[in-house]
């Protein structure tokens, strides 16, 4: 991986945050902590290689330990991000990511994601949330009408897409990702 030093600390400070706290409130599941840089770095630092140039706000739905909220702003440290994570626990620690890893623009909304007023914007990402046709609905309250989800999926992606296009119009690229995920990149959404 080819990032600049201080990027490469601010990773593995995190990931040294994650092993702290995992114990504590389970962030991830403890055998995936081995290989953490594959199992929860990799997908998020793809998508800040695929969303850089994307302009507006951000906004990481559902955000738990981070993933991919924090590596986002870890690579994109001036954008304004929002991590919306509604249990208290999971909220304290990114809040402790926020302030020990120097990532002044993000902030956590501690709430259920249909309870936040819209955010409006331009960009959002999800990771192991809710099935397609449930997170899409999410994605339209809080994603500006221009704006890009980025939406980390399994492999039955095709199939939640097959069943959220029942509910939903959208256009889709999917890149693949690390460990047979999918980063769905979705705009146009409107309801069918």
């Amino acid at each position: 991986m080819d990032v600049s030093r201080e990027t490469a600390e601010r990773l593995s400070h995190f990931e040294a945050l994650v092993q702290k706290w995992n114990s504590q409130i389970n962030l991830v599941a403890p055998d995936s902590l081995v290989d953490f840089r594959q199992r929860h770095l990799a997908d998020g630092i793809l998508l800040s290689e695929l969303a850089c140039d994307q302009p507006g706000n951000w906004a990481d739905l559902g955000s738990g330990g981070g993933f991919p909220g924090i590596i986002i702003s870890i690579f994109q440290p001036g954008r304004p991000l929002s991590l919306v994570e509604s249990d208290g626990r999971k909220s304290a620690f990114l809040r402790t990511a926020i302030r020990e890893l120097g990532l002044g623009a993000t902030r956590v909304v501690n709430d259920r994601i249909e309870a936040v007023s819209p955010l409006m914007a331009g960009n959002i990402s999800a990771r192991a949330l809710a099935p397609l046709p449930r997170l899409l609905a999410y994605v339209d309250r809080h994603l500006s009408p221009n704006g890009t989800a980025w939406l980390i999926k399994g492999r039955r992606w095709e199939a939640e897409v097959d069943e959220a296009r029942k509910m939903w119009n959208f256009n889709h690229i999917a890149h693949a990702g690390a460990n047979g995920t999918t980063i769905l990149q979705v705009d146009g959404l409107q309801r069918a």
